[in-house]
């Protein structure tokens, strides 16, 4: 595996990028509190046929938040990323999004296109669709910024594992758990609290109302278990004739966690076709 830390002339944000692997690139896209070591168990597996590119995104992992938060918005890090592939000779690429991941990812195929050649949102959403959910999102977002700044990582990562949302990953092997949880650890207050004032849900866009011009085959993926965005993924197909869904059988939010030999046999399935 190699590594190297390139600079944004754009931003000034010095992203953390990891290669390892050969073949077509496929680039992964972390959600919140992540990082490129939260895809340890899908990535030995898709390193036998893809160029896999992991990015670590502004505010977590190896890759510092901007001073300033609006330097980092969603459109900003897209325009990022799509440069650093087309300097890294990686474009198009097979790009795949958790979560926040993914909502960045379907900015890059909307924004520069020419970057992907496939696209896989697992978890994902167009973002919020009017102003006021907006709105009252971004003062969410802001409260818990302001709760992470105050009272470090640890007491968050402890109120954000008993979030509903990861029930499903109970189950986990402890071993497993304990690794997610030594990987949220590492990040900072001050970077996430970022994340969340430039990349939070309520900070973004809505591609709504883009959807339709969406021209790039794209498998949204989703766990039985994590119904609202289950619901989320259904109601992207119906505006965009390009979207296909897989549901994965016992799988909550994050099925590359929780059922990681299932997740590539779908994103190996629909990049082959």
């Amino acid at each position: 595996m190699s590594s190297t830390i390139e600079t944004s002339p754009a931003t000034g944000i010095s992203y953390y990028v990891a290669e390892t692997g050969v073949g077509d690139p496929l680039v992964l896209l972390h959600g919140f509190t992540g990082s490129s070591e939260s895809w340890a168990d899908v990535t030995d597996q898709l390193s036998h046929r893809f160029r896999v590119i992991r990015i670590d995104l502004p505010g977590h992992g190896r890759t510092p938040a901007p001073p300033d938060p609006a330097r980092a918005t969603l459109p900003l890090v897209a325009g990022d990323i799509a440069a650093r592939l087309r300097d890294l000779e990686a474009t198009p690429a097979h790009l795949v999004g958790y979560s926040m991941g993914a909502r960045l990812a379907l900015g890059i195929a909307l924004l520069h296109p020419y970057a992907v050649r496939t696209l896989i949102l697992e978890s994902g959403s167009p973002g919020l669709a009017t102003e006021a959910e907006r709105a009252a999102r971004r003062a969410l977002d802001e409260a818990l910024a302001t709760r992470i700044e105050q009272n470090g990582i640890f007491a968050f990562v402890e109120e954000w594992e008993r979030l509903p949302l990861w029930e499903s990953q109970r189950r986990l092997p402890e071993a497993v758990r304990q690794r997610l949880r030594a990987q949220r650890l590492r990040n900072t207050p001050a970077g996430l609290a970022s994340s969340l004032r430039s990349m939070g849900t309520g900070a973004q866009p809505s591609f709504w109302d883009d959807l339709p011009r969406l021209s790039i085959p794209t498998l949204l993926i989703t766990g039985a278990l994590d119904e609202k965005f289950t619901v989320i993924a259904r109601d992207m197909c119906a505006r965009c004739p390009v979207m296909t869904h897989h549901v994965i059988e016992g799988a909550g939010h994050a099925p590359h966690l929780e059922c990681p030999a299932e997740f590539v046999k779908r994103v190996v399935e629909f990049t082959d076709r």
